[in-house]
């Protein structure tokens, strides 16, 4: 149900933002991680916005004093929207439906890359590069983890893409294959 609601106002989110043009919806982007860190930053504001027994009106009006001006109509329109539709609770589910049709739209893509160390500014730019050249994707948002676990290598997961080819996964590989050998 959750994927529903969060597919149904992301995708209107975004219908309205292209029809303003594919700028309208990058800044959209932007301003939703905007009023993402804001929430982060105030724990007591979305306590406020799940809160039973806090009526809607009051919630509605809270939600345009504090982006009323601040943000674009259009994702004030939809924040005005969900809370008076009671889904505030998936406003974080809507945020990120949006924030993936828009980055497939603009072939922005997403990878996470483990290594067993952390990766110098060069490794990184040739990754990226290398990415690039071939995903198709024409921008890639890099997010790096480091865990020693893995020996060496690196794992690289995009979508539901995974490219491993760490030393872990290899050393796995060959015990299992030596497993499989019958000593006659």
């Amino acid at each position: 149900m959750a994927k529903l609601v969060s597919k149904t106002y992301g995708e209107a989110l975004y219908e309205v933002a292209m029809e303003s043009g594919e700028d309208k919806a990058l800044e959209i982007m932007e301003e939703i991680r905007c009023v993402i860190r804001v929430l982060e930053q105030n724990p007591q504001f979305d306590e406020l916005m799940k809160h039973p027994g806090i009526p809607k009106q009051d919630k509605l009006r809270v939600m345009e004093e504090v982006f009323q001006g601040r943000a674009s109509d259009e994702l004030a329109g939809l924040l005005k929207v969900v809370v008076s539709k009671e889904r505030y609770k998936d406003l974080p589910d809507i945020f990120t439906y949006f924030t993936d049709r828009v980055k497939e739209w603009h072939k922005i893509g997403v990878a996470y890359v483990t290594s067993a160390v952390e990766l110098d500014e060069g490794q990184k730019k040739a990754l990226e590069a290398k990415l690039l050249q071939t995903s198709g994707f024409k921008q890639v948002e890099l997010h790096y983890d480091v865990d020693s676990s893995i020996i060496g290598g690196m794992i690289i997961r995009i979508d539901d893409r995974v490219v491993d080819s760490s030393i872990r996964t290899k050393l796995n590989k060959l015990t299992k294959q030596l497993l499989q050998i019958q000593l006659g």
